[in-house]
């Protein structure tokens, strides 16, 4: 499966939680169904990482298709205004109730009955914010 990350945005503040979002790829030649996948945070160099949930009733990628998955609830204002849908670039929502994207270092997984689809990790120096893959 070739999911992969191409940006990580940290919320603008811990109540604005419709700025916060992960922009997933499906840079494969299938169609990808998020249904049942989950999303895992921790630390670089930790063991240690919680699930976020489980993204349900999730969404199809087809091949070259990115989605914005926001952390926030579209309907709840003081969580922010949801980014423009442009592009093709279509927005999901977590319904989240706290940002998870803290500091550099924090690596978000994405996987599949407990099996890692794809790996970032968050640096805000990077244009993305998302570091370079470590080989």
């Amino acid at each position: 499966m070739a999911i992969r990350f191409v940006e990580i945005k940290a919320a603008e503040s811990a109540e604005l939680l419709n700025t916060e979002w992960v922009i997933l790829e499906n840079a494969g030649k299938t169609p990808f169904n998020t249904r049942g996948c989950g999303m895992t945070v921790g630390r670089r160099g930790s063991a240690k990482k919680s699930l976020l949930g489980i993204i349900d009733p999730g969404f199809v990628l087809q091949p070259g298709e990115k989605v914005r998955m926001c952390t926030g609830n579209p309907a709840t204002e003081k969580q922010g205004t949801p980014p423009a849908e442009t592009d093709g670039l279509k927005n999901y929502f977590l319904f989240l109730p706290k940002a998870y994207v803290k500091d550099a270092g924090t690596v978000l997984t994405l996987v599949l009955r407990g099996l890692s689809v794809s790996k970032a990790e968050y640096d805000p120096a990077q244009p993305s914010c998302v570091a370079p893959l470590k080989v």
